[in-house]
């Protein structure tokens, strides 16, 4: 758990709780503790009790509560820790890959999430080269839809990687997730990589990012790269 973040939860107080495992294996994802099981075993875990206590104690000073990971909607049991965060009063966020649009759903129909930022890695065509077509694009598309047919909140992101993403590549992006909200580029950050082949690679320049920014902007209410 991160007990304060200015970041996580636009224009909100929050803690960011972590959820261990993840059903993906993205090569430059830099939070391989939280991915890879034998770097999981290693890293320090909170009991539930220990958690709530901590919310009940900050009620009233925190506003949100960010659930990530890994990756949260693989758990079955989400939609019930997410009530309990709510019955203390606290607004929350989903950080999600989109790989599981019926949960993400249910937690909008129960009305369980006030925010979603899914994240889109790829364009459409890709996820099955990159993830070895163990990847469903159906659920993916479906997530995608479901938030811009739906009520809730949510933006969606796409960490730009050299060596995975050139510039068609996140144009090819925006069109096929436009029209949205918000849309943001996040810089890749070489460190802790699941494959430490990553960690030598060199994020694009800021520069280049607000290249495609611009490129894209169009298609949004907001884009920016952060």
């Amino acid at each position: 758990m991160q007990k304060l973040t200015l970041i996580d939860y636009p224009g909100r107080l929050a803690c960011t709780v972590f959820l261990p495992g993840c059903n993906f294996r993205c090569p430059w994802c830099y939070s391989r503790e939280l991915v890879l099981p034998e770097e999981i075993a290693k890293q320090p875990k909170i009991a539930e009790k220990e958690l709530f206590s901590f919310l009940k104690e900050r009620k009233g000073l925190l506003q949100g509560v960010v659930v990530c990971g890994g990756e949260p909607t693989i758990f079955k049991d989400l939609p019930g820790f997410m009530k309990k965060i709510k019955k203390l009063g606290y607004l929350t966020k989903l950080d999600t890959n989109g790989s599981a649009p019926q949960m993400i759903k249910e937690l909008i129909n129960k009305k369980l999430v006030d925010y979603v930022a899914m994240d889109v890695k790829l364009p459409k065509e890709k996820y099955a080269k990159v993830f070895n077509d163990k990847t469903n694009i159906q659920s993916i598309e479906d997530s995608i839809n479901l938030l811009k047919n739906g009520d809730v909140e949510f933006e969606f992101r796409t960490t730009v990687v050299p060596g995975i993403h050139e510039k068609q590549d996140i144009l090819e992006i925006a069109h096929w997730i436009r029209p949205a909200p918000k849309y943001f580029l996040q810089s890749f950050r070489a460190e802790k990589t699941v494959d430490p082949a990553f960690e030598k690679v060199k994020p694009y320049s800021r520069e280049f990012l607000l290249e495609i920014q611009r490129a894209v902007s169009p298609f949004f209410d907001i884009c920016r790269v952060r």
